[in-house]
């Protein structure tokens, strides 16, 4: 993958960390950056060296959502054209809430509308008490509208209307409160805390069932509960095989056995 401007990648210990680069535009998103993102997150899919992803971002922002600037520009698309870059957005955040690894937010700063959009569709964050968090889009004439679908899959219909609703800003606690967030950490103490975890998930866990657990949440969801009910059989069937759940099983009983 060719040196990216507004994301960088790196790997160590089997954690993959993606960093928004963008500090100057408080890592805004614009058509550039999503495209490295989605690059990024492809390159992470097929790393084997790499079993957990760390979204992370430089500076005092974690990212500010989209940038004003860059749809302002946008205004003077056709509705075709403005699909299209809506698609582009829209397949990023999917990719990141199907993603065949765990991906865990490393907030650092505020996570506002996108940005807040961004911490929702990986399945941990981690943020710092500073942080603030909030769909500021009603407030500017626009709408929540791509972050709207995963924000109501992982908060219930009732908190998401009153922070997609309402346009305010709610503080790290909060987000915690509301289930946003996982874990509210000191500054100086992010970076480890969610090294620690990532480091946990790529030793304990297997990779080959984090994926298929992963993929059957963001699944199920849509189904009635009888097919739903018939999937999960389907997979617990097909989990039973795979080499990842024979060598742990056979593992654990001969721990026992000693």
């Amino acid at each position: 993958m060719e040196e990216q401007e507004f994301v960088t990648y790196t790997v160590a210990d089997q954690i993959a960390t993606i960093t928004l680069n963008r500090p100057e535009k408080r890592n805004a998103l614009n058509a550039k950056v999503v495209t490295e993102l989605k690059e990024a997150f492809a390159r992470a899919a097929q790393d084997v060296e790499a079993k957990i992803i760390v979204l992370a971002a430089a500076g005092d922002a974690f990212c500010a959502g989209a940038d004003l600037a860059y749809l302002q520009e946008l205004q003077q698309n056709t509705y075709e054209e403005n699909l299209a870059d809506s698609n582009h957005l829209k397949e990023l955040f999917y990719q990141i809430y199907t993603h065949p690894k765990v991906v865990i937010a490393s907030i650092q700063g505020h996570a506002i509308a996108g940005g807040s959009g961004l911490a929702a569709v990986c399945d941990f964050s981690f943020t710092v008490p500073q942080a603030k968090f909030g769909y500021t889009e009603v407030r500017i004439g626009f709408i929540p509208a791509i972050v709207m679908v995963f924000l109501l899959r992982k908060i219930g219909e009732g908190k998401s209307k009153s922070l997609l609703l309402s346009g305010e800003l709610i503080d790290a606690q909060k987000a915690k409160e509301l289930g946003m967030v996982n874990e509210v950490v000191a500054a100086e103490q992010l970076e480890a805390e969610v090294y620690a975890f990532a480091s946990k998930l790529a030793q304990k866990n297997s990779g080959q069932s984090m994926k298929a657990t992963k993929q059957m949440i963001a699944n199920v969801q849509a189904m009635s509960l009888e097919d739903g009910l018939n999937h999960a059989a389907e997979q617990n069937a097909l989990a039973r095989a795979t080499e990842d759940c024979q060598k742990g099983i056979a593992d654990f009983l001969s721990k026992q056995n000693k």
